[in-house]
């Protein structure tokens, strides 16, 4: 086994063709620095010579899963992920190339100041693949509709169906007398959106799959707002709650803390920072939207009846009375999230507070 004082410190500057490799000792001597292409023949000759005992940094990027995962099947465990953003911050330089960032990487892990990023294991990987697959597919039809929208304004078409894309709606879309043209475009758009429905449908089925394996999730479902999706979703955005030692942690890692800007003695609290994950935020303001739905709202959204929540809905007013709608939400969500930290934190189903104070 190889002492401490032979330890070797790898920086990995990881793109999607190449590999910017660089090697230190204990003392920050260069032993190694080389560049090669991004496959497996390259990166075994690489590894050669770099002992199994050795710590290793790469950044964060769109390629890292596959060279941590092949780095860990290779049987190297003292793997870190670096935080690109923060690293930038620490090891401000006007020199900027691929070998002076393997470097930086590799001196930063020697000296115990290289800023992390949460590696999630192959599970979260694959909860936060199918909720964001069924997101994207989301979103698409979404732009589809609005072109279907877009298209109705200009032939001046009205109608009064509170959900045009619904079956009646559907129907009467494609029985429109439009000009061949129009028609022909028109089409095409309503067929997509069929498309993307039962392509949400079926990844929504696999969703519900994934939660049946899922006892973070399952344990989400508990609270009156979340299903399925939102569940799986939370569950693997959040990947290991034991990773945030406080509710602020994980409040500023979903960006609904507030940002401060403070200056002698004048420090103002200003609107989130949204410096965090988009997709817990998104989907945190989307339950709390839910959870909040007054009771005479309810009978429009008889399936969704079970999922008020009078305890975050009276929090939700209470602040409402005093500010605007998007700050009671937005509160609103930030509770939401601090009730799941406690819950995952103590392995506890949601129990409402019989009072609920606005703080």
């Amino acid at each position: 086994m190889t002492s401490n004082m032979q330890c070797m410190y790898v920086g990995l500057d990881v793109h999607k063709n190449f590999i910017q490799g660089c090697v230190l000792d204990n003392e920050g001597k260069v032993i190694l620095e080389h560049k090669f292409k991004n496959e497996h023949h390259s990166m075994d000759l690489f590894l050669s010579n770099i002992q199994p005992d050795s710590k290793i940094a790469l950044e964060s990027c769109s390629c890292w899963q596959y060279v941590y995962d092949y780095l860990s099947d290779a049987g190297y465990k003292n793997l870190v992920l670096a935080n690109p953003s923060r690293v930038r911050l620490i090891a401000t330089s006007r020199k900027k190339t691929d070998r002076h960032d393997a470097k930086v990487l590799a001196d930063l892990l020697r000296m115990n100041m290289l800023p992390e990023s949460y590696a999630p294991p192959l599970d979260v990987r694959y909860d936060r693949q199918i909720t964001r697959h069924r997101l994207s597919l989301v979103r698409l039809r979404a732009d589809v509709k609005r072109k279907v929208n877009a298209l109705l304004l200009r032939h001046g078409y009205q109608h009064e169906y509170s959900d045009l894309f619904g079956k009646a709606g559907m129907q009467q879309l494609y029985s429109l007398d439009l000009p061949m043209c129009d028609r022909f475009e028109f089409d095409n758009y309503l067929k997509a959106i069929d498309f993307f429905t039962e392509k949400i449908n079926t990844t929504q089925d696999r969703v519900e799959d994934f939660v049946k394996y899922n006892p973070q999730a399952r344990l989400l479902m508990s609270i009156k707002g979340i299903d399925y999706y939102s569940a799986l979703m939370i569950s693997a955005e959040i990947g290991d709650v034991r990773r945030f030692n406080s509710a602020k942690k994980i409040i500023s890692y979903a960006g609904l803390n507030p940002s401060i800007s403070q200056s002698g003695e004048r420090c103002h609290v200003g609107h989130i920072s949204k410096q965090g994950n988009n997709n817990l935020r998104w989907i945190l303001v989307e339950c709390a939207n839910i959870a909040i739905m007054h009771d005479s709202n309810l009978a429009l959204f008889a399936n969704i009846a079970i999922m008020h929540d009078s305890n975050l809905a009276l929090f939700y007013h209470k602040i409402k009375k005093r500010k605007n709608h998007k700050v009671a939400i937005i509160a609103t969500a930030r509770k939401l999230l601090t009730i799941i930290y406690a819950m995952l934190m103590s392995n506890r189903n949601y129990v409402p507070q019989k009072k609920c104070k606005a703080s």
